[in-house]
């Protein structure tokens, strides 16, 4: 066992060894990666905001919001790929379009449940002074909703960004290409993908945190903080808002 311990301390060693010899490889994979991804969280985000804003203001369809939202956390990354490649055959589309259908349920869930529960009594106020339903979604439900909104949009690049390596079966490029060929670049090679690939994860993560706290109206702000509640909702907020019982039919 001490063996195999310092056999693997020395394989993660190397694979920063591995990051010294090949930044400019690296950092072009990445590039291509962010690339991917921030296409694919693109469209999922601009084919699915509407659409889950306009049923949490109807306070409708919460049940199929739910249900499509759970149907899409289990297709599995790899099987929509092999389904895509009859379809679009070999490179960026057919994963960037496998990397929609990923990004898509956090975003749906989360954006319904946020504009969802925004309080009633707030919205029937708006409508008594006359604001047009359409005025209310732009000016009292999004910014209120906008903290658990934020954390679907984070938890959604988190999950394209995981799955992103898988491009490179398909053609799609990025550090998956390093992360799928062993045979080629080493274990020392695949553990520095890997690495990059968290390491992006994580930076995605925190540059979103920050525009979700630069964005977020600062009258939410003061009455999070004199409740004594946080402003930025984090990932396991929206984990639990995605598999949260639907409260309307």
């Amino acid at each position: 066992m001490p063996f195999a311990a310092a056999g693997l301390g020395q394989q993660f060693l190397d694979s920063f060894t591995f990051m010294g010899n090949n930044t400019s490889h690296l950092l072009h994979d990445t590039l291509a990666t962010i690339a991917l991804s921030g296409a694919a969280l693109g469209v999922a985000l601009a084919v699915t905001l509407p659409f889950a804003v306009w049923l949490g203001h109807l306070h409708r369809g919460s049940g199929m919001a739910i249900r499509i939202a759970n149907l899409g956390r289990a297709l599995p990354e790899l099987g929509l790929i092999a389904i895509f490649l009859a379809i679009l055959g070999i490179g960026f589309l057919n994963v960037m379009v496998a990397l929609v259908i990923v990004g898509i349920p956090p975003i749906l869930a989360n954006t319904f449940t946020a504009v969802d529960g925004v309080d009633p009594d707030v919205v029937d106020a708006a409508r008594g002074m006359g604001m047009s339903e359409l005025w209310i979604v732009f000016k009292i439900e999004l910014p209120l909703a906008l903290p658990l909104m934020f954390a679907g949009i984070r938890t959604s690049a988190l999950f394209v960004i995981g799955a992103s390596p898988l491009a490179a079966i398909a053609g799609g490029g990025g550090l998956g290409e390093i992360i799928v060929n062993q045979a080629s670049y080493g274990f020392d090679g695949v553990l520095a993908a890997a690495i990059w690939v968290a390491a992006l994860a994580l930076l995605v993560q925190a540059l979103l945190a920050l525009l979700q706290r630069a964005i977020t109206p600062e009258g939410l702000k003061a009455q999070a903080r004199a409740r004594g509640e946080k402003v930025v909702v984090g990932i396991s907020d929206a984990e639990r808002a995605m598999e949260a019982t639907p409260s309307h039919a």
